[in-house]
């Protein structure tokens, strides 16, 4: 795949998806944010792709934010568009059935901190940034801050953390549960490249159904979440992998899974 925005490699079975517009910190403009819907819906049929890393192109950012030089002179409606166009990104990345890494290499902001949000797993170099810092432009989150990150850390540190505008950087980000892990910003795509690497390893359809299971259970109750995943859990049953799985633990030897 060609972008004009991003770059993308597939490597044993890891696609790497990179924000590319370095000089602007990787802001989200409308273009970067088609491309990235894009470059996910293709992913999403590409079973080469087993688990993919997103990162930002540079030292400085993973993604800074939407790019304010684009949205200064936007209407209402036009700054609604733009906004539901973040979430359709959001959706893709949180709908895609594989796993979504983002390996954080410095500014997380607004749009680029919602960004990592609807990731699944979020590393972070030692150097990184994150804020939801809209009010200080006189508007509020737009790709689904004001939602997530309640939902991750709670509504009390989502709160002060909005309402203020306040940068935390990345040992702030761990401590309350916005991060996964922190690394040295030098290790950062190699822990990423490993975790992934693991992932892949997993029978990917009782993955893909894991993901699905804590995606969609946390928007039901506790007894609806519950049967959600026993069927779930049922399917499994009918998969490949799940007979190739139990029968290599029984024989004692390491399980070859086929994704099916």
């Amino acid at each position: 795949m060609n972008f004009e925005n991003l770059l993308y490699e597939v490597s044993d079975g890891i696609a790497t998806v990179t924000v590319n517009r370095p000089k602007a910190l990787n802001a989200l403009n409308a273009a970067t944010l088609k491309e990235l819907i894009n470059c996910f819906a293709a992913i999403r049929d590409d079973e080469a792709v087993k688990v993919v890393i997103l990162t930002g192109g540079g030292e400085k950012a993973f993604v800074a934010g939407a790019d304010i030089a684009e949205m200064q002179s936007l209407d209402a409606v036009e700054a609604s568009r733009f906004a539901r166009l973040g979430h359709e990104l959001a959706a893709a990345v949180e709908e895609l059935p594989k796993p979504v890494i983002a390996a954080v290499n410095g500014y997380a902001l607004g749009g680029g901190c919602e960004l990592a949000l609807c990731c699944d797993i979020r590393l972070a170099a030692e150097n990184a940034q994150f804020g939801q810092p809209e009010v200080n432009l006189g508007v509020i989150p737009g790709f689904g801050g004001t939602q997530r990150l309640a939902r991750l850390i709670g509504k009390g540190l989502a709160s002060e953390l909005i309402m203020t505008g306040d940068m935390i950087d990345a040992a702030e980000a761990h401590r309350i549960g916005l991060v996964n892990k922190v690394f040295p910003a030098a290790d950062l795509m190699t822990a990423a490249r490993k975790m992934a690497g693991k992932i892949a390893s997993k029978g990917l359809v009782a993955v893909g159904f894991a993901k699905a299971a804590l995606r969609d259970g946390l928007e039901m109750d506790l007894a609806r979440a519950c049967n959600l995943e026993a069927d779930l859990f049922g399917l499994c049953f009918a998969t490949a992998d799940q007979k190739e799985g139990m029968q290599a633990f029984l024989e004692k030897r390491p399980a070859k899974f086929v994704g099916k």
